[in-house]
């Protein structure tokens, strides 16, 4: 039998949490409350950008170019609405000239240019097509913390009507400053649906309300806790308003998913007449060891994108690797205190008997959801029907295990198909609902004006050089086929700049082909490019440089803990497949709806017609991590009866008959959380939801149920195999669920005598025993 097993250990890690439980809870509070001052306000530190990866060529030229330059890259527009005359109106220009004059003086800005004071060359594109609009432009100096500061100082003076004019507000700096309310207003709107949905939820599983508020109760400390880890790092490093989302999502479902199983297990030990520490042992020794593994399985996934340059996907590794580990950490301390001090009530308050008619309400063993019960023969029948359905689902998958693992396996590439035609691009204002001013702004500017004023490219020049160098660079650069204008040089001592406005869209495939013919454009100096397309262009660089070091990364550590919680070789391989192929369904959505537009009107959000480059990275390191939890619930399952009985196909069974329900009932209350956040008005955020929620429910509803069953079936007891060093490595510092020594089928190899008399031939249970597998706890 494994180490960790051994009864001193599983007792000493008892006494420590079950010792003084009331001391250990009045602890918590006290954190909690430190965590609540720690945290607060924390929202007003994060950033809404992130994307950039700050060793780019890119991030080099903006940075030299806001230095040198302030003017060439503004980040705040003014659209100037005449009302119907025209922009040339006097006293249309007369009130945009006091507009630009008095914006100038404003502290923070810099750059402050206009079409009424623009010359010859670059007016034209500051005038929409219709000639009743035209463009302010600035640039607001500092860190988005300090532009946003600026823009809440400065936006009441000249936002609305100015005598002949009517002036709104975009740019960047608006758009991510909007972005950034939207999410935080979003995020209040989607914890105040998810949690009452979430407790009903829990209230049906459990039966009890007691119960049900435990799994509430660690979330928000996982939540609180990680609220003020992430503060403490705006300190030190910049982070991302979208990791919040992250928080609450996983701060909710992952405890809700740690406490089922802790909760479940806990009441299963109860009803075979255990003392509530008895009980609590048991259950840190099977589940808590479980929950531990799991957390530690999602937290690996998450820390893969700290791999990664961009801070948006390193903030969600922050805030994600946080909330798994604390929620992990409050289930496996917090909730064993506060149960030890429940003991058999935490099935008080049976809310479900307002619903009988007649009988007293059961309250000793789980909740059918579960699949379980844990009664010495009072369960009600529809617990055991419940328990049954996953039996007899598992014996028919495993009867047609090649049926089912082919239909299954196509049809999850099927539904991945469109992944094939993601195109990648920027997150812009068409993020915004398109009520939101900044949207607005950059959508007439799409649709009204010549070029692209918003997403011209800027070519920094460094080095010493004559006019006539700059001159034959700036013809060579309007040879090029993707060029529509060359504007420039503006020079600076020895640095100049150079505009380019492509002919296409700012970030199309033509636009990002411009920005490397740009960079491979001979010159007499060191060049330097950047604008949107550019930082596109590096963003996905790095992504795909990174990509495969963060895939092996997962995989390889994945592999090893799958190792060690099973003995097996072929089931880490087989649980990272299966988990990769349970994401092709989020993937192909992604695409089909978010990409190309369908059910945009149902969803309300505005299709940009392409992906954000890290949104797939964030949603494959989440979904697996989430995928895997459920992987290791059942997984650890089967290995349980797996040591006890030595017969394989009555453990994949047994698995799932005794963690079906459970996990599907926590893919669904997580799934509920997911779509309260996928209820946001920020698309990035909607995806980010609705794709996980998506992956959530086919993982635990398709690949849990169906695809894995039936390729243990078709592996056999060749799951279980390990070469001679490896086996006796995992004997030595292998970890799994179970707290008993695996009988001699287990240890020897089961043969047809060992087969207990409640299973038949074909892997369908005997309904006469029916009842005693489904009180059996372990």
């Amino acid at each position: 039998m494994t180490e960790v097993n051994r009864p001193p250990r599983a007792r000493g890690w008892t006494r420590f949490v079950t010792a003084r439980p009331r001391l250990t809870l009045l602890a918590a509070l006290v954190l909690t409350v430190l965590a609540v001052l720690a945290g607060s306000g924390v929202a007003d530190r994060l950033g809404s950008g992130g994307w950039e990866d700050p060793g780019a060529q890119s991030t080099y030229a903006t940075k030299a170019l806001e230095r040198e330059f302030p003017g060439s890259q503004p980040n705040l527009l003014l659209l100037v609405d005449s009302g119907g005359a025209s922009v040339d109106d006097k006293a249309v220009a007369a009130e945009a000239d006091r507009l630009t004059k008095r914006l100038a003086a404003e502290k923070g800005v810099v750059g402050v240019g206009s079409y009424w004071q623009a010359d010859a060359s670059t007016a034209p594109a500051l005038r929409a097509k219709d000639g009743h609009e035209a463009l302010i432009a600035a640039r607001l100096t500092g860190d988005e913390k300090a532009t946003a500061e600026t823009l809440d100082r400065i936006a009441p003076s000249y936002r609305g009507a100015h005598g002949p004019v009517e002036v709104k507000l975009g740019g960047i700096v608006a758009v991510r400053h909007e972005m950034q309310k939207t999410i935080q207003e979003d995020l209040t709107r989607a914890e105040l649906i998810a949690l009452p949905i979430t407790l009903i939820l829990l209230v049906m599983v459990f039966g009890s309300a007691v119960a049900a508020l435990l799994p509430l109760g660690i979330g928000i400390v996982a939540i609180l806790g990680t609220n003020a880890v992430l503060s403490g790092l705006t300190r030190f490093t910049d982070v991302s308003i979208f990791a919040m989302n992250l928080t609450t999502a996983l701060g909710l479902g992952l405890a809700v998913d740690y406490a089922l199983f802790i909760v479940r297990r806990f009441r299963e030990e109860l009803g075979t007449g255990a003392d509530p520490v008895t009980a609590i042992g048991t259950t840190l020794r099977t589940a808590g060891r479980t929950v531990l593994f799991s957390a530690l399985t999602v937290a690996v996934s998450l820390a893969a994108m700290l791999l990664f340059p961009q801070y948006f996907l390193r903030s969600f590794a922050y805030a994600g690797m946080a909330v798994v580990l604390l929620a992990a950490s409050a289930a496996l301390i917090l909730l064993p205190a506060t149960l030890v001090l429940l003991g058999d009530r935490v099935d008080a308050l049976d809310l479900r008997r307002l619903f009988r008619r007649g009988g007293p309400a059961n309250t000793s063993g789980t909740s059918g959801t579960s699949g379980t019960s844990a009664t010495s023969g009072t369960s009600g029948t529809s617990r055991e029907e419940g328990g049954r359905a996953w039996g007899w689902t598992a014996s028919l998958v495993m009867r047609r295990a090649p049926f089912f693992a082919l239909g299954t396996t196509a049809v999850l590439v099927l539904l991945g198909l469109p992944f094939l035609g993601v195109k990648f691009g920027t997150a812009d204002d068409r993020q915004l609902p398109s009520s939101a001013e900044s949207h607005i702004v950059q959508q007439h500017i799409r649709d009204g004006f010549p070029g692209s004023p918003g997403g011209g490219l800027e070519v920094l020049a460094q080095g010493k050089a004559t006019q006539a160098q700059y001159a034959a660079y700036k013809e060579r650069v309007a040879a090029l086929p993707e060029v529509a204008r060359v504007d420039g040089p503006s020079v600076k001592g020895d640095s100049a700049y150079f505009t380019v406005l492509p002919k296409g869209e700012a970030v199309d495939d033509a636009a990002q082909d411009l920005v490397r013919d740009l960079r491979a454009t001979d010159a007499p100096f060191d060049t330097k490019v950047t604008g949107t397309a550019a930082v596109l262009v590096d963003s996905k660089h790095a992504i795909g440089a990174q990509l495969p070091w963060a895939a092996a990364f997962v995989a390889i550590v994945t592999l090893l803990l799958v190792f060690l919680l099973t003995g097996s070789v072929l089931i880490p391989l087989q649980a990272v497949l299966l988990n990769a192929l349970s994401l092709t369904a989020m993937f192909g959505a992604v695409v089909w709806v978010f990409q190309d537009g369908h059910l945009s009107g149902l969803l309300g959000f505005t299709s940009p017609g392409s992906i954000e480059t890290t949104l797939p990275v964030l949603m494959f390191c989440v979904a697996f991590g989430l995928s895997m939890d459920y992987g290791v619930f059942l997984l650890s399952r089967i290995k349980e009866e797996y040591d006890r009985t030595g017969d394989h196909d009555r453990a994949v069974r047994l698995g799932l008959q005794r963690t079906g329900g459970l996990i599907t009932a926590a893919a669904v209350i997580l799934a509920v959380v997911m779509v309260a956040i996928g209820t946001s008005r920020v698309t990035n955020t909607k995806m980010l939801g609705l794709g996980i929620a998506l992956a959530v429910l086919m993982d635990a509803m398709v690949v849990r149920s169906l695809l894995v069953p039936a390729v243990m079936r078709l592996t056999g007891k060749a799951t279980w195999w390990a070469p001679g060093p490896l086996r006796r490595f995992h004997e030595r510092f292998g970890l799994s669920e179970g707290g008993e020594e695996p009988s001699k089928g287990a240890q020897n190899g089961a043969t047809s005598h060992d087969v207990p008399a409640d299973y038949d031939g074909d892997g369908s249970p005997d309904a006469s025993g029916d009842l005693r597998e489904v009180q059996s706890t372990r």
